[in-house]
């Protein structure tokens, strides 16, 4: 039985009719989308300060995600650089609350880069 990560999810929401796809699932693109989302978060909070995306270098689809799945997003930041990161999110799905039931759906390997006000990359901060 899956169980949720025992930290706080970055992230916390429900997929609406609108974010379906022509099957009835959630469209890959609306999970994409939270996904770097989520990711974006620590990454900021780590670099104190503006982020950019770079690279998606992974992201798998293990189970359909549906309109009624309450989805959380964990991420945190796995690797450093000098002015990247390397964040890992994974996606769990909360569905059938009659007969509880928690499913991993997605987990994806993010890299974000620091930048300074004009888009230029900048060192990431002392911790």
């Amino acid at each position: 039985m899956t169980q949720l990560p025992q930290r706080e999810p970055v992230l916390r929401t429900f997929p609406m009719p609108k974010d379906l796809n022509a099957a009835g699932d959630v469209f890959g693109g609306w999970i994409m989308a939270h996904v770097d989302i989520a990711g974006a978060i620590p990454a900021a909070r780590r670099a104190r300060g503006r982020i950019v995306t770079v690279a998606v270098n992974s992201l798998v689809f293990r189970e359909p995600m549906f309109n009624s799945d309450l989805v959380s997003f964990y991420a945190q930041v796995t690797k450093e650089g000098t002015t990247s990161m390397t964040v890992e999110v994974e996606v769990y799905a909360e569905r059938d609350p009659a007969n509880p039931k928690i499913v991993k759906v997605t987990e994806a390997t993010l890299i974000y880069v620091a930048i300074d006000g004009s888009g230029k990359k900048r060192p990431l901060p002392p911790l």
